[in-house]
């Protein structure tokens, strides 16, 4: 199993290294019989400290969760009992998914841009300042990888995330679609195909 650990703030000793690798191992080894992927990173933010694990099973699809605490190994034992939840829950239809799929979902390059939140703040004269103009101020670029998937994998993707949503090229027709959580608790799907615009 290759795994990545790293901390951001904060130097991770031996003992809380060993510690993650082998609870990751114990669950890789109960789920996949295939070597399985994963990074690790245990940030330490004021008095807590989160642990966020993404764990690529093979075949695109990609394990996420998060924990917080004030024990690294607390986190880390949250972030990774979610991971494991996650996989018992879904483990026929991941094991289906390597049958059926025999390489990684394709996946293609996407920029990714961040766009500068336009402040509601209001001045002395006690009114909202007016934008110059339209044009959004970008302050970030990255890239970014778009998968092609079926809506089945798509949704299965974001339950198995910490996602809000999951931007994806359905590989039935081609187009780019968006899957995303309701706020009702269900799974929303946009596929510009249905979108009706006439007046």
């Amino acid at each position: 199993m290759k795994l990545q650990i790293t901390g951001r703030n904060l130097d991770i000793g031996d003992a809380l290294r060993t510690h993650i690798t082998e609870r990751l191992e114990q669950v890789a080894e109960k789920y996949f019989s295939s070597s399985i992927s994963g990074k690790v990173t245990v940030t330490k933010e004021g008095q807590e400290f989160r642990v966020e694990g993404l764990v690529h099973v093979g075949t695109g699809i990609d394990l996420e969760a998060r924990a917080q605490s004030a024990d690294p190994y607390g986190a880390a034992d949250a972030a990774l009992t979610k991971l494991e939840k996650r996989l018992r829950r879904y483990k026929r239809r991941l094991r289906d998914h390597h049958q059926q799929r025999k390489e990684p979902a394709p996946r293609f390059a996407m920029a990714e841009q961040i766009i500068q939140a336009s402040g509601d703040e209001i001045n002395e004269t006690n009114e909202a300042d007016e934008p110059e103009s339209l044009n959004p101020i970008i302050i970030a670029e990255t890239r970014s990888d778009l998968q092609e998937l079926t809506v089945g994998e798509a949704v299965m993707q974001l339950d198995i995330s910490e996602l809000s949503f999951l931007v994806f090229r359905n590989g039935g027709v081609g187009r780019i679609n968006v899957v995303y959580r309701r706020d009702d608790g269900n799974i929303g799907w946009i596929d510009p195909e249905f979108v009706d615009t006439t007046p």
